[in-house]
C-alpha cells in the first residue's frame, strides 16, 4: 500500500508547515496553522492515516469544537452517538461542537488525509504534540499509549477529552489527581521539549 500524494494546496499558506510521523501508529500530521499564531484560539493540523488505523475513540471535548474536512480517503466517525456512524469522502465536512460524542477511524484499506480545526487549540495541539513526541523516543506501548501514567494524565488534562463510557466526574477527579501528583514531581518538564514551537515563537 502506497502513502498518499500529499496536495500542495493545503500547504500552500504555511511554507514552514511541520510534519511529524508516529513511528508506532504510522500516522503522519502536518502543523498546517499552529495555536501560537492566534494566541492559543485555532490550530489546523492535516492527519494522515494508514490503511486500518484505530484514529480516536469516542469522546467529547468540554471547550473545545472541532471541524473535520476530508481531503482523500474515506473518514468513518461516530457523530452524537454511539452506532451513528457517517463515512466523509474528499470535500466534505462534520463541525462537532463542545460536548458532542464524536470518533474517527480509518477502517479502509487506502490512506485517509483530513485536517481538524480546533477552537481553542493550545492544550490540543500540546497534545497530539506530547503523543507523537513520546511514540518518537519509544516512551509508548504498541498501541502508541504513553507507558509512564503521570505524563499520560497532563497529556489528557490538556486536551480536554473526556472518554464516553466512563462518569465525566469520576474521569476527571482521576485525571486531576494525577495531574496534581505530577506536577509536584514536575513531571511536565519531561514534556515540554514537544511543544517547542510555542517556545521557539516566543
Amino acid at each position: 500500500m502506497t502513502h498518499p500524494n500529499f496536495s500542495t494546496h493545503e500547504t500552500s499558506h504555511s511554507p514552514a508547515a511541520e510534519i511529524i510521523v508516529n513511528p508506532v501508529t504510522g500516522d503522519r500530521m502536518t502543523i498546517l496553522q499552529a495555536s501560537h499564531e492566534s494566541q492559543g484560539t485555532y490550530a489546523k493540523i492535516r492527519f494522515d492515516l494508514p490503511p486500518g488505523a484505530k484514529g480516536s475513540p469516542l469522546h467529547f471535548h468540554t471547550a473545545m469544537d472541532e471541524t473535520f474536512t476530508v481531503l482523500q480517503g474515506c473518514l468513518e466517525m461516530e457523530v452524537g452517538q454511539k452506532g451513528n456512524r457517517r463515512w466523509l469522502k474528499p470535500g466534505e465536512s462534520v463541525h462537532v461542537p463542545v460536548g458532542t460524542h464524536h470518533s474517527f477511524c480509518n477502517s479502509s484499506n487506502e490512506w485517509v488525509t483530513f485536517t481538524t480545526e480546533n477552537r481553542p487549540a493550545a492544550g490540543f495541539e500540546r497534545f497530539i504534540r506530547g503523543m507523537f513526541g513520546l511514540a518518537i523516543d519509544g516512551k509508548v506501548n504498541s498501541e502508541g499509549m504513553p507507558t509512564h501514567l503521570l505524563q499520560f494524565a497532563i497529556l489528557l488534562k490538556q486536551a480536554d477529552t473526556i472518554p464516553v463510557g466512563i462518569p465525566p466526574v469520576l474521569f476527571n477527579g482521576l485525571i486531576n489527581t494525577l495531574a496534581w501528583v505530577a506536577q509536584r514531581f514536575q513531571i511536565e518538564r519531561s514534556l515540554r521539549k514537544y511543544w517547542h514551537s510555542e517556545k521557539n515563537a516566543q
